[in-house]
């Protein structure tokens, strides 16, 4: 992949939705990518990414590293030129509420011995 080379890609989301395709530069970096799925993210799904590191992008079955550029993820090239790479994304389901943490509280602890000694 040439330096400066323009990459086709789209976003498949978890409901089969997609965003994009959009172009961008080979030298773009993943959590730069990270950061434009989240500025469109759809507005009416509830449960979207709040930062980068709620968002998986995952391509060619390989999860893709933030601090990496396009080039350097060695991104499959098309079989047809001009065509478009799908990424998919995963996002991190939310972090549980206080009240769910208390009910863990309150599970008996694993490895702990409940014997009895006669």
């Amino acid at each position: 992949m040439a330096a400066d080379e323009l990459v086709e890609l789209k976003f498949r989301l978890a409901d089969g939705s997609d965003i994009g395709p959009s172009k961008y530069n080979s030298s773009a970096t993943v959590s730069s990518l990270k950061e434009k799925i989240i500025a469109q993210w759809p507005k009416d799904n509830e449960n979207g990414p709040k930062s980068i590191n709620d968002i998986k992008l995952i391509n060619a079955g390989r999860i893709l590293e933030n601090n990496r550029t396009l080039a350097e993820s060695r991104l499959p090239l098309s079989e047809i030129p001009g065509g478009v790479i799908t990424m998919h994304v995963v996002v991190r389901p939310p972090i549980s509420d206080k009240n769910s943490d208390k009910l863990q509280d309150n599970l008996p602890k694993k490895g702990g011995c409940f014997c009895t000694i006669l």
